[in-house]
């Protein structure tokens, strides 16, 4: 599953807005508005560090393997 799609999916199946989401990461909305499009465009690769933020607001976590 693309990234943005597991973001997207674990956002929405937490029922939060990108509002929500940035107020438990600590920042504000168009910070998690610029990530999701970053996946999008491909403009920018996230830190996992922020992706790790974005996943324990949405209460995941991230999970990286080489297989």
């Amino acid at each position: 599953m693309p990234m943005l799609d597991a973001l997207l999916d674990a956002r929405i199946e937490a029922g939060l807005t990108q509002a929500q989401v940035a107020e438990r990461m600590g920042t504000k909305a168009p910070a998690v508005a610029r990530l999701e499009n970053s996946l999008v465009t491909g403009k920018h690769s996230p830190s996992i560090a922020t992706l790790q933020k974005y996943a324990a607001a949405v209460g995941k976590r991230i999970e990286v393997r080489f297989v």
